[in-house]
């Protein structure tokens, strides 16, 4: 057999990485509006919008308003099972139920951080039901939230779409960092950085740590994880990788096919997208070699071709169709391509004789309001999240 020298491989994979790193990848976190590099995280202000949306005062006849009562003192945090707690958790804002906690981890000791990253510090958003602070003898299911690619997890939707969708229902919503282009795995060849070890961090350190700290129900039967995009890989790459943690896994427009030519190039490509985060990343780090017969990581770890592992759990999957591509075809071009590897799951799920439920949305007309099938639309993502919600909500354990 021929073995490819370093600089051969490099070759190789340019030719997946150029239209990847030209329009950037499957990955994509967020409308421009809302892309990571330029949406207000949790910490910040309210946003314009929801300043419009607030209610008005009340009118001076209808006497003084009654001052709210102040949200209780968030959680604190005891370090353990290979977290550090560096700053304890605080109020995203004055409702309470969302909190933003920092931790380290030997396990990813330093990361390629993206702008307002410090490349030693996971931040991790918790959404709490309401009611949690009072109800001392209860314990709740947990959703833990990938997020995708050039995201951040304590961006504003990130809070907002688990809200929404989550108002009203016992539920606890944890989205933890996966960095920019972590592609939720341990990965390869890490090289210089050190360990990047994102699969082990979150599934061996977080989940343990959540239990330990929260009123959780410490079990697979109260625990689902989903995602978007590079989230949503990561959501089914953990189920599979895990089945005795989680009950329910969901892919919200996920690259669910590493052997797909352009879900490689995506992954590769990612990796030369400053705004995924710097350093950028040689195309063997991640998987190992994109190109036969060294690919044998991109193989094992493809949910679309292990989805035998699933047997037994509840299963979701949502996309469009990217809609008129002449409508922001950037968008409609990832969306699409999320769409075939959904395909390619679904088909091997029945192939497999294991059930799933696929929503398959094509244009959004008939999904949401403002919803026209593109990769990264909040009302697409939040119709997503809110039919996932439903679904965990029948059959997560509740104590």
């Amino acid at each position: 057999m021929k073995i490819l020298s370093k600089a051969a491989l490099r070759g190789r994979a340019a030719a997946l990485v150029g239209p990847a790193a030209l329009l950037g990848t499957f990955g994509l976190a967020a409308p421009a509006a809302q892309a990571a590099d330029a949406a207000p995280t949790a910490q910040a202000a309210p946003t314009a919008q929801a300043a419009q949306t607030a209610p008005a005062a009340p009118a001076a006849h209808a006497g003084p308003a009654l001052a709210s009562a102040p949200a209780p003192e968030p959680p604190r945090f005891a370090d353990g099972f290979g977290l550090t707690v560096v700053s304890q958790p605080n109020w995203a804002d004055d409702k309470g139920r969302t909190f933003v906690f920092t931790v380290k981890s030997a396990e990813v000791p330093v990361y390629d951080a993206m702008r307002d990253q410090v490349p030693g510090e996971h931040v991790v958003m918790v959404t709490l039901p309401a009611g949690y602070d009072g109800a001392a003898d209860s314990r709740y299911p947990v959703l833990y939230n990938l997020h995708g690619r050039g995201d951040l997890p304590n961006a504003t939707w990130n809070q907002t779409i688990p809200e929404r969708a989550t108002d009203g229902v016992p539920l606890i919503t944890v989205t933890p960092n996966g960095g920019g282009h972590g592609w939720y795995t341990n990965w390869v060849n890490p090289g210089s950085r050190g360990r990047q070890n994102w699969e082990t961090f979150h599934l061996d350190q977080v989940i343990p740590f959540i239990d330990a700290n929260l009123k959780t129900v410490p079990a697979k039967e109260g625990r689902a994880i989903a995602g978007h995009s590079m989230g949503g890989f990561g959501a089914f790459r953990y189920a599979e990788a895990r089945p005795d943690l989680f009950s329910y896994v969901g892919s919200f427009s996920g690259g669910l096919d590493l052997q797909d030519p352009a879900q490689r190039a995506a992954v590769v490509g990612s990796g030369f997208l400053p705004d995924s985060g710097t350093p950028l990343v040689e195309p063997d780090a991640i998987f190992g070699p994109p190109v036969w017969p060294l690919d044998q990581v991109w193989n094992e770890r493809s949910p679309a071709q292990n989805v035998g592992a699933l047997r037994g759990m509840g299963i979701a999957m949502y996309s469009g169709d990217g809609g008129d591509l002449t409508d922001n075809p950037i968008q409609a071009v990832f969306e699409k391509g999320a769409r075939g590897t959904a395909v390619t799951t679904a088909a091997n799920l029945a192939k497999a004789g294991i059930p799933y439920r696929f929503a398959d949305y094509g244009d959004g007309s008939t999904w949401a309001e403002g919803c026209t099938g593109k990769h990264a639309q909040e009302p697409c993502l939040q119709a997503d999240m809110n039919d996932f919600v439903k679904l965990i909500a029948k059959r997560l354990t509740r104590s």
